[in-house]
């Protein structure tokens, strides 16, 4: 028997393997969950005659695509028991917005997964978003976004389009250059560990909005914090409360943000919106099941 006829579904399926779990990513928002459909889509590849697919990555992208689209109806109806707000969960990223993990697709635009971004595809249906995924970010055709989903073509035209109208009325409008988004971001690190409070004041806007997502495995606000005082009063008293914090700069979901540590590992993340030099959007993620990937490349010497 030839041994390469045992390596080849495994080379095949290691050929879109970042596909897959880029794919699976943008549709969950989780890399736990992203990683748990691709392993379930290897388990199903692998029980797949190989030889009688003529078309591996249509077949590996659907078997992806569907088992994603269950995870995300199952947790949608786990959603409503979630503690505080729900945040998708942070990935580390190389400078031109490619993941250092494996959970992109580098030759995808870093938008599609900054963290602004997947906030407004929580949003959309299910299946608006499966077919958004699909469509608009990986260009699949409207008729093989139709055999994955088990829909019409004008039916996937359908929800293409109400999903693209969706996310153009909901996403940022105004979004700072990548450089003045890390000028700001450095800023606004720098003021909030040394607490400087005025200094916040002024890199805040008026109406800036602060989401922390814990999760209920620690103390956070439980509710969106609105306003510039508010939302700088709180930052300044987590850096005093905790001892041995230290705050670094890292790129997170295709730009800077910044990585919380503790003496004994790492306490979040917080990934800002900027617009004309202000930041309108403070996100901190604590919840510990949801920092897996920044915990893995801080392991292995990333951020």
């Amino acid at each position: 028997m030839d041994p390469s006829a045992d390596q080849e579904p495994t080379q095949t399926f290691e050929r879109y393997r970042s596909l897959l779990t880029g794919l699976a990513y943008r549709i969950l928002g989780s890399v736990a969950d992203a990683e748990d459909v691709v392993q379930e889509t290897w388990l199903r590849w692998s029980a797949v005659d190989s030889a009688d697919v003529r078309d591996p990555r249509a077949l590996l992208t659907t078997i992806a695509s569907r088992l994603a689209l269950n995870a995300l109806r199952s947790r949608r109806d786990r959603r409503e028991s979630y503690v505080g707000p729900w945040l998708p969960e942070p990935v580390p990223t190389a400078d031109d917005g490619s993941s250092v993990a494996d959970p992109v697709e580098p030759v995808l635009l870093a938008e599609s997964v900054s963290l602004a971004f997947l906030v407004v595809l929580e949003s959309l249906s299910p299946l608006e978003r499966v077919a958004f995924v699909l469509h608009d970010l990986f260009g699949f055709g409207h008729d093989e976004v139709a055999l994955v989903l088990g829909r019409s073509e004008p039916a996937v035209r359908q929800l293409t389009s109400r999903a693209r109208h969706h996310v153009q009325q909901r996403r940022p409008h105004a979004v700072s250059d990548p450089e003045e988004h890390a000028r700001v971001t450095a800023a606004f690190m720098r003021a909030a560990v040394d607490g400087q409070v005025s200094a916040l004041l002024e890199l805040l806007a008026p109406d800036v909005v602060l989401l922390t997502d814990a999760g209920g495995t620690q103390k956070a606000a439980l509710r969106p914090i609105h306003g510039a005082d508010k939302a700088a009063r709180f930052l300044t008293a987590i850096s005093s409360d905790v001892t041995g914090v230290r705050w670094t700069l890292a790129p997170l979901n295709g730009r800077t943000g910044v990585v919380v540590h503790l003496a004994d590992g790492l306490l979040g993340t917080v990934d800002l919106d900027v617009s004309a030099g202000r930041v309108n959007t403070v996100r901190v993620q604590l919840n510990a099941a949801k920092l897996t990937a920044v915990r893995r490349a801080a392991d292995t010497g990333g951020p």
